[in-house]
């Protein structure tokens, strides 16, 4: 028996938190009742969401999209002119591990492994994401050691973690993060007076975004994708390792 919201997961429909978002607007029922938070499924039970029945994954599937701009990250949204599900368009239905805003670009984890997308997104775990960002005029020193110490956001009221920074020319720079905070570098560009021309993700944790062209993407296997499993504390199997 497994706990609903992993079980959600490892259909491969969110992360185990959206799960739980999921079952406090009782859109899950399992064998044809309302779900509440610490119920356990498993065996020939029925759990549907919006009275869809969903079944566990069978395979692990893990890619690196390169989405291009205008892309929204959403699987439904009647506004967005294109969601990455369309985009994709793959034949498994997958879930994205962190967003990019519509107007970004650049490397996602894309999956149907919920535990795999649960690590990832687990702030406590800093994982690192790469950014090369392009700003409209030049990048100064101040600025480069400001967003290195971290920041103060007035409208997220929040302070950045240090992080990695270094400028590659006159207008643009290299920036690593460990969290994820709603339109984080565009609203440290701000603090500046900056404005941002062009964002692209180009890594995530081990993942590289080298040479898959924009709009496209790459499984993600053998060595490369062990490594991914290990850095999130997870086996194959799904099972927690290294303590976590």
């Amino acid at each position: 028996m497994t706990r609903i919201n992993k079980y959600i997961a490892d259909c491969g429909i969110c992360s185990r938190r959206e799960a739980d978002k999921l079952i406090e607007a009782r859109r899950v029922t399992l064998n044809g009742q309302p779900v509440q938070s610490g119920m356990k499924a498993g065996g020939d039970d029925i759990v549907a969401i919006d009275g869809k029945r969903i079944y566990p994954a069978e395979a692990r599937v893990v890619l690196a999209y390169n989405k291009p701009r205008g892309i929204t990250c959403t699987e439904k949204d009647k506004y967005a002119e294109k969601t990455i599900t369309d985009a994709i368009n793959y034949p498994i239905r997958l879930t994205y591990a962190g967003r990019l805003d519509k107007d970004s670009e650049g490397l996602i984890i894309m999956t149907n492994d919920g535990e795999l997308i649960q690590q990832m997104m687990k702030g406590a775990n800093r994982h690192e994401k790469e950014y090369i960002v392009k700003v409209d005029r030049a990048v100064t020193d101040s600025f480069i050691e400001s967003i290195k110490k971290g920041m103060y956001l007035k409208e997220l009221d929040c302070t950045t973690r240090e992080c990695e920074a270094e400028r590659l020319d006159k207008y643009t720079f290299r920036i690593v993060l460990t969290q994820g905070l709603n339109r984080q570098i565009r609203r440290m560009c701000q603090c500046f007076g900056y404005d941002v021309k062009s964002l692209v993700r180009v890594r995530v944790m081990n993942i590289k975004l080298d040479g898959i062209k924009s709009g496209e993407y790459r499984e993600i296997t053998g060595d490369e994708l062990e490594a991914l499993y290990r850095r999130c504390g997870i086996s194959r199997s799904g099972q927690q390792v290294g303590g976590k």
